[in-house]
């Protein structure tokens, strides 16, 4: 789980090793719902996706546990596709319990009844899989990241945060005239997220609105980022191209 001096990103699944033991032990497991995996894949990428690994997803978060490496074990000693939903339902509503959902960072409630079971019912359905969705769950999350470049325009430069939750701007490369600039970035996402250029400026981290900063920049080329914990590591990462 990752915490920053401003604010909390909230986790799924902190502890999931010792969840999948207490379920081994005890025999549990959850029936099959009727959820809407479509829904679930969305939503666990806007709530989950920035702090945890899911391949299938596409999510890169490293805050925390690596949900294809949390549930191998289990998997293969039996755990089954019940039994993971049951983990996942578990821990998004009892995330605080003592002695097996860890210390509890992540907010009870995150999600809440259908939400929640679409979730479970997703992850369950393609944790520790390889390869990629197919039919409607591989078009269900647009793809980020690959939006066309932002060019400044009156000297003010948009760069935006994937609103799906996803680790990455909408935007991987940016161009700018030399001289003043004033560059604003959005947010929508709900996921803290800030944009920095090393020794020029950043914005503050805002989990939703818009914030700015101005520079003055020569010709070359700049590297932008999100300073939130682990955020440049998945990806959130541009080049801005001053001529």
């Amino acid at each position: 789980m990752q915490r920053t001096a401003r604010t909390r990103t909230p986790t799924i699944l902190s502890g999931a090793a010792a969840i999948v033991a207490v379920l081994l032990a005890s025999g549990c497991s959850a029936k099959q719902r009727d959820a809407d995996q479509i829904a679930g894949k969305q939503a666990f990428v806007k709530k989950c996706g920035s702090c945890h690994v899911l391949g299938r997803a596409g999510t890169k978060g490293v805050t925390g546990p690596n949900l294809d490496e949390a549930f191998h074990q289990g998997l293969d000693d039996g755990l089954g596709t019940d039994g993971v939903r049951g983990v996942v339902r578990k821990q998004i509503a009892y995330p605080s319990r003592a002695g097996i959902m860890g210390s509890g960072i992540m907010p009870a409630k995150l999600a809440t009844g259908d939400e929640a079971d679409n979730i479970a019912s997703y992850v369950s359905s393609v944790v520790s899989k390889g390869g990629k969705d197919t039919g409607l769950l591989a078009t269900a999350v647009k793809t980020p990241g690959a939006g066309k470049p932002a060019v400044a325009k009156g000297g003010v430069l948009d760069i935006a945060a994937d609103p799906g939750g996803a680790l990455l701007y909408t935007s991987k490369t940016a161009s700018a005239s030399s001289g003043a600039l004033d560059i604003k970035f959005d947010n929508t996402s709900g996921v803290p997220h800030n944009l920095v250029i090393d020794g020029k400026g950043k914005t503050p981290t805002i989990p939703k609105g818009s914030a700015d900063f101005k520079v003055t920049l020569a010709p070359g080329k700049y590297t932008y980022y999100c300073s939130v914990p682990g955020h440049r590591q998945a990806g959130m990462v541009g080049e801005l191209t001053v001529k």
